[in-house]
């Protein structure tokens, strides 16, 4: 790989990791950017004539990355909890079924689990530009994530992964009827855009873009435990998504049942220190101590893995793990 090559993929790359960050902070128009930029990065690899070995891989692994950074910010910015029960649902439904494929390789199961999440998210985010989402029922958001699950993933991801058609080559082969489809398509949205929005009440805010800020005085701490639900679910996101960024990994000698164990076991451990910390402090230097403190508790569990490892049939490589 020759010096244009290597910047453009460090450009790319680089964006793909950076910009997933932003959506805490302004979830529609990051979350459109990493979607675009999922979209056209190897078709920017190849109008430089490069392609990437195995990059496939490493493109699901960002995937996965920038859809955990956007299911993440919905628990610290959606107001509505049917919607954000409906998201928690589509989110799991499809890590679930992206841990399958990746150990099975079967490509059907991604058809049979769609990632509507993605496009639920967007569809939550564009109402709250203007309009609140706790007006809308559980039915409403429900609909709306059946509707886009029906008419807009099934066909999307049957096109990608089941017929593994690519857009960029058929748009080559017939440029008349793929730029007739996209004058349909606008024209649609257009119609649509000029019918729905008549029917809409008035807005309830000028535009908000950026996330709402937290409520002053919320306090999730003194309800919090160890042993709940909320463990329960960082362990099962911790470690799908563990196991699914190890699939792409060579030479791995764990097993993936070993590797979510382990992962569970500092998932609670972190927890634990965590909440231990905030309940005692509770100032904006808590963050800081409970950072350092899990640096440290992690680095101790690491090096107590290796040396109960040494002493039965296993073994770990502790700069790696470190």
């Amino acid at each position: 790989m020759g010096t244009e090559g290597t910047i453009v993929f460090v450009v790319v790359v680089g964006a793909r990791f950076l910009i997933p960050l932003l959506i805490p902070r302004f979830p529609l128009p990051a979350i459109v950017a990493s979607l675009v930029l999922d979209g056209v990065d190897q078709t920017i690899f190849q109008s430089f004539g490069y392609d990437p070995p195995n990059y496939q891989s490493y493109d699901k692994a960002m995937d996965v990355y920038y859809l955990a950074i956007a299911y993440l910010s919905t628990m610290r910015n959606w107001t509505s909890q049917s919607a954000l029960a409906v998201a928690r649902f589509l989110y799991f439904y499809r890590l679930v079924g992206v841990t399958a494929f990746e150990l099975t390789d079967w490509r059907p199961l991604l058809l049979i689990f769609p990632n509507t999440f993605e496009y639920f998210f967007i569809a939550y985010e564009i109402i709250r530009l203007h309009r609140d989402p706790n007006r809308r029922s559980m039915r409403f958001w429900v609909i709306t994530a059946a509707a886009i699950w029906i008419f807009v993933k099934l066909p999307q991801e049957y096109w990608i992964h089941v017929a593994q058609l690519d857009v960029t080559d058929t748009v080559a082969k017939y440029p008349v009827a793929a730029a007739v489809i996209a004058v349909i398509a606008v024209v649609v949205g257009l119609v649509a855009w000029l019918v729905i929005r008549r029917r809409l009440p008035a807005p309830d805010w000028p535009w908000r873009v950026a996330a709402d800020p937290l409520p002053a005085g919320i306090d999730t701490i003194a309800r919090a435990r160890v042993w709940s639900m909320a463990t329960a679910e960082k362990i099962v996101l911790v470690g799908l998504i563990s196991v699914i960024y190890a699939e792409i990994l060579p030479e791995r000698r764990t097993s993936n049942l070993q590797l979510f164990l382990g992962v569970a076991v500092f998932v609670v451990v972190n927890a634990a220190i965590s909440l231990w910390v905030a309940r005692r402090f509770r100032t904006l230097q808590s963050i800081v101590a409970a950072f350092g403190a899990r640096v440290v508790l992690n680095v101790v569990l690491v090096l107590l893995a290796g040396w109960l490892l040494d002493r039965g049939p296993g073994d770990i490589n502790p700069g790696i793990a470190l």
